[in-house]
């Protein structure tokens, strides 16, 4: 069903046609690229690895990186889908999501506020050089041959990790050191248990309080907001008394703060606003 043929969606697409739009968006967004969300319906409970497991010692790391290893070697082919590329077309004043995938930079995004980081980078701990994730990448290949093959078919999760808790298979994954001063390797992403810096987080509070003062509103597309990451903001703009559209499949924590909350599909429903504010749809950039 095309939801721009749908009534019951028109009062939510017109609030959202004029006026300026703070949008935040979260796993939902990326589902149509192949990378699965986080709490979709269907999808079973996990827990992420914590920071403070992380740091714990070699073991912990072992356990990350081998499946995380596995998990971006598929992730990092994903291309942005219609969801994204609506997203440039619509031009929102700042764009802030909860994803790594960095598809809404490869899509063209102008504002763009990752608020756990980019997994395609990487930090030492020690020295805290920022390196290219590919690079790593193909260090651990080479540390550990085979690897990828043997493993094919484990089951990919949102954030770059898979389905993979054998642990004599995990304690024999070798795991580089940071090339600069020897020291412990991270993706430079917000694990669980760790903080998203200050400054993105004003510069989200800021955007999402101009709203206010401009007529504007707050879209949401697909996160269930079950982290407060997200959660902040969309508590803020109902405090403010700016509209919030949530689009989402299945509920979410904000759903009472809405004004409008929509179970379709994140590409369809943006798809069919980039219509409704007589946008053009660009093409996405080619893969960096």
């Amino acid at each position: 069903m095309d939801p721009a043929l749908d009534p019951a969606l028109d009062p939510a697409l017109d609030l959202l046609a004029t006026g300026p739009l703070v949008v935040l968006t979260g796993a939902g967004l990326s589902t149509d690229s192949g990378i699965p969300d986080y709490r979709g319906p269907g999808r079973p409970p996990r827990t992420p690895m914590l920071y403070g497991e992380f740091v714990s010692g070699p073991a912990a790391r072992q356990r990350y990186w081998a499946r995380s290893h596995l998990g971006w070697g598929r992730m990092r082919h994903a291309e942005p889908n219609p969801g994204h590329r609506a997203l440039v077309a619509l031009d929102p004043e700042l764009l802030i999501t909860q994803n790594v995938d960095g598809l809404h930079e490869r899509a063209g995004q102008r504002a763009v506020v990752a608020l756990h980081g980019r997994i395609a980078e990487v930090v030492c701990l020690e020295c805290r050089a920022v390196s290219d994730r590919a690079a790593l990448h193909e260090r651990m290949t080479e540390a550990n041959p085979g690897f990828t093959e043997r493993h094919a078919a484990v089951a990919v999760n949102p954030d770059g990790d898979v389905e993979l808790d054998d642990p004599a298979v995990l304690a024999d994954f070798v795991v580089p050191d940071c090339e600069a001063c020897g020291g412990v390797l991270k993706p430079h992403v917000v694990f669980f248990g760790e903080n998203v810096p200050p400054d993105r987080v004003e510069r989200c509070y800021a955007a999402v309080d101009a709203l206010a003062a401009t007529g504007g509103t707050l879209l949401v597309a697909g996160s269930s907001l079950t982290v407060m990451s997200g959660l902040r903001f969309v508590r803020r703009a109902a405090r403010n008394g700016t509209p919030v559209v949530i689009v989402n499949r299945g509920a979410t924590r904000g759903d009472d703060l809405a004004t409008y909350t929509l179970d379709v599909g994140c590409s369809e429903l943006l798809s069919a606003l980039v219509e409704r504010r007589g946008a053009a749809l660009p093409g996405a950039r080619p893969p960096g």
